[in-house]
This record gives structure tokens, sequence and C-alpha cells, in this order.
């Protein structure tokens, strides 16, 4: 059984490239001593959980609960519709950054996009920060970076993400360590079949 243990093992995240997610199956993989692994990047808990039960992964690593934002809703629905084991629960720090386009101001942001819990966590940020601004949900942090970068999304978009994402997409982060709590963890669940 060790052995079976050490082989390559299919990581199913639900996020992108530069996700929060992906930090957590690295974070995951290393400290489980998981030598040979690849992640699959899903963008949703649902997409993960379905590969999971049809067995095209072999983990799926995806959030459960915010120490700001809460429950992940997503989650706890998908959750309720498939079959798996929770194989461990564990926490990652979370740090939120607003990321423009290159060259971007602040007085040209019409719209700030991200995932529902990244909203949440950075809530009385963006309310005493950006009243003005209009708030929109939006199915992944870095799948927001990557169309920011990628020209999906007008220049005059900022998006809530990671430090990653920023680095993978080029993107310039007009401020830092936004998220309300100083300290703010999100517990993730790695799930098996």
């Amino acid at each position: 059984m060790a052995k079976t243990q050490k082989m390559a093992q299919s990581i199913g995240v639900s996020g992108v490239r530069g996700s929060f997610s992906e930090e957590a199956a690295r974070t995951y993989a290393h400290k489980a001593g998981l030598k040979s692994y690849k992640i699959d990047y899903l963008v949703t808990v649902e997409n993960v959980l379905a590969a999971l039960e049809a067995g095209d992964i072999t983990l799926g690593i995806f959030p459960i609960e915010n120490s700001n934002g809460g429950i992940v809703i997503e989650a706890v629905h998908a959750m309720a519709k498939h079959r798996f084991h929770i194989k461990k629960l564990f926490e990652i720090e979370v740090v939120m950054n607003l990321l423009v386009k290159k060259g971007t101001t602040s007085e040209k942001i019409k719209r700030i996009l991200s995932h529902d819990q990244a909203l949440k966590q950075c809530r009385m940020y963006l309310k005493r920060k950006w009243p003005k601004v209009k708030v929109e949900e939006y199915p992944d942090t870095a799948k927001a970076a990557e169309d920011l970068a990628k020209g999906v999304l007008p220049a005059t978009v900022a998006v809530i993400a990671s430090r990653a994402a920023a680095t993978l997409n080029k993107l310039d982060i007009l401020e830092e360590s936004i998220q309300d709590l100083k300290f703010n963890y999100t517990s993730f669940i790695v799930a098996s079949k």
C-alpha cells in the first residue's frame, strides 16, 4: 500500500494555474511526500468531484471554508451530489491582491471581479475603497486573472487573486494584502474515491 502511495498521483483542483487551490495542492503534495504528481486544473468543485467519481483523477483538492468568508457554498452543493471520501482537511494562509493590466491606474477601474469567496474576504475593503465600482462574481480568482491578461476582460477591470496569478499572467498588483482580516486562512479538503 505504501508503494502505491508513491506512484504518480493525478490531483484535480478547483481553479486554474495560479489559483489558491493549486497552492493548496502543492502544499499537500509536499507535506504528504508525493514526489510524482500532476495537477489537473478543473476550475470548479463540481468538476473536481465529477472527475474523481469517474476515476479521471486520483485526488481532488478544493476549499470548504474560509476564516473570514465562511463556508464555500459551491463546495457544499457539489459535495451533496457526489460520493467520495475525505482523506485530509488542512488550511493555508490566503493573501488577496488587486490585480490590473500593466499601466492601469485606479481611476480607470470600472469593475472588480473575483470568486464569491474572495469578494466576501475583501467585503469591507471593497466598500471602503471602491464604493462606486461595480463588483461581480467570477468562477475562479485565477481564471479572472488569466482572462484579464488574455484580453477576454477589458483593461477597465481589476481582479482579486493571488500573487502567483499576477506573476503568471504578467499583471500589476495595484494593492496587496487587501483581505479584511490580516490572518486569512482557508480550509481545503483532500478527497479520494
